[in-house]
């Protein structure tokens, strides 16, 4: 069985990545005049196509380099820490290792959300080279199927090459609700990511029309279990998900557009990648005074969002700054949304 190397440059760069973590949670609780995470696309297509996916398409080309290193660029100068690169599917970008090595020259933290098909060994250590910290891998089930390809039985082999090869700290997601056929096959994926040496998450997809429904008795076991599986992992902050898992709504200050961004493949910033639309404004254009509005700005969707990450890097101003400005009414964008939610540190 394949196992993660430890070794002395191993154990040097997790000591380095998490001080820059510990000064990542620093500075955000000193300052809230500047992003915690963006999300930055470099390429809309995919090469699945999952039926509760609503963020690719099969056509589009990659974003060009000089653009996609303007953008981080963008990011850095406004204090940004964490930059994850999603899409569609980021490995189908042909200089996805230099955008990286642009994220780690400005000091950002590196990060990205793949489907792992086009993982192998040559491809990760060009990734370690460039200075990736963080990957997350989504798989939805032991077996494919009509829901989805992205399975434990085609995967297995690239997250034991990650356990051999990868210097970066690696989270595997499964999924549970939204015609998954077999919920049980998400605590058979948690179990052997944390027996590879990862971290292990479950998402909670919504239903077809979009909406937040709770899980069913079998699914909530399910849940709890993995809840009770221990893998440390100091983001984790994911104290709203209970409620998520029983269909009930959250109240708090969702701080997208300020603490959180989202840059799509046109470089427009958004709330999150299921509010697509608003603010819509050029990144080449974004400056304080959007962040500060953003920051006191209440969002419709609050209640019952389930994007994880919004939740997370909210959850630095949750005691400060109540939110005064009326909001725009949620986009609907028609499709089932992913929520994250982890083993029990």
């Amino acid at each position: 069985m394949a196992q993660r190397r430890s070794t002395f440059r191993g154990g040097l760069i997790r000591a380095k990545r998490r001080a820059r973590e510990i000064s990542m949670i620093l500075k955000g609780v000193a300052s809230k005049d500047h992003p915690i995470m963006a999300h930055l696309i470099p390429i809309r297509r995919c090469n699945l196509s999952c039926t509760y996916c609503n963020e690719y398409d099969d056509f589009s080309k990659p974003v060009a380099l000089d653009t996609m290193r303007r953008r981080v660029d963008l990011l850095a100068d406004l204090g940004t820490t964490i930059v994850t690169m999603s899409g569609g599917e980021p490995l189908l970008h042909p200089e996805l290792d230099q955008i990286i090595s642009r994220m780690r020259e400005r000091g950002i933290i590196a990060g990205m959300i793949t489907n792992g098909y086009l993982l192998m060994p040559d491809r990760i250590k060009r990734l370690n080279d460039a200075g990736l910290d963080h990957m997350q891998i989504s798989i939805d089930n032991v077996m494919p199927d009509d829901v989805s390809k992205k399975s434990l039985k085609v995967l297995d082999k690239k997250l034991q090459m990650l356990a051999e090869h990868a210097e970066f700290h690696v989270n595997i997601n499964s999924v549970l609700g939204g015609g998954i056929h077999n919920p049980e096959d998400a605590l058979v994926v948690s179990r052997r990511a944390l027996e590879l040496g990862f971290t292990s998450t479950v998402g909670i997809i919504h239903d077809g029309d979009g909406q937040l429904k709770p899980l069913g008795e079998v699914e909530r076991n399910i849940y709890l279990n993995i809840r009770r599986l221990e893998k440390r992992n100091y983001s984790r902050f994911n104290w709203f998900q209970k409620d998520i898992a029983y269909g009930r709504a959250n109240e708090w200050r969702c701080r997208a557009g300020a603490r959180y961004l989202y840059i799509c493949e046109d470089g427009l910033v958004h709330y999150c990648s299921q509010q697509r639309g608003y603010p819509g404004k050029p990144l080449e254009q974004y400056s304080i005074d959007d962040i500060r509005r953003e920051y006191l700005t209440e969002k419709g969707c609050a209640p019952l969002c389930t994007v994880s990450c919004v939740h997370q890097v909210s959850y630095f101003d949750s005691w400060r700054a109540p939110q005064t400005i009326k909001g725009p009414e949620p986009v609907d964008q028609h499709q089932p949304e992913l929520v994250q939610i982890s083993a029990k540190r």
